[in-house]
């Protein structure tokens, strides 16, 4: 049996599915970016007066998306330590990999007790942002 969870603390989905699923003691979480909760802003975008983005601030936008990913986890009854799988996906793989990797290091500045981590460049994502994250938890006890 498997629980579909919705944080309040976290943006709304772009569309329709769960921030996350728990399925006995794993939690999937959707993908999941920085847009701020409460204004659905994202984090470091300079926009055009047309909407199409001028420049963006891929540390801000990765500290954001990680604020996200801890209210979500909450929001299951998780812990940042929980997490044991990442992927990433970036829109400019070439640009931002490494400020991006200056903001995982501080997010996980042990390598042994950090997550498994994919990083995988792709074109766009639905919504004007240039990072969304894919995690998998693993609780302690299951339902």
């Amino acid at each position: 049996m498997s629980q579909g969870i919705h944080a309040a603390a976290a943006p709304k989905a772009v569309g329709s599915y769960p921030h996350a699923r728990r399925v006995g003691n794993l939690l999937f979480l959707s993908g999941i970016g920085p847009r701020d909760p409460v204004s659905n802003e994202i984090p470091g975008n300079v926009q055009f007066a047309d909407g199409r983005v001028q420049r963006y601030d891929i540390q801000a936008q990765a500290r954001a998306v990680f604020a996200n990913v801890r209210a979500v986890l909450e929001a299951s009854g998780a812990r940042w330590e929980d997490l044991v799988d990442v992927t990433v996906y970036l829109t400019d793989m070439l640009r931002d990999f490494r400020p991006y990797n200056e903001v995982w290091a501080e997010q996980f500045p042990d390598p042994a007790t950090a997550p498994c981590r994919t990083t995988v460049g792709i074109t766009a994502l639905p919504t004007p942002i240039a990072i969304e994250l894919k995690c998998i938890a693993q609780l302690k006890e299951a339902r």
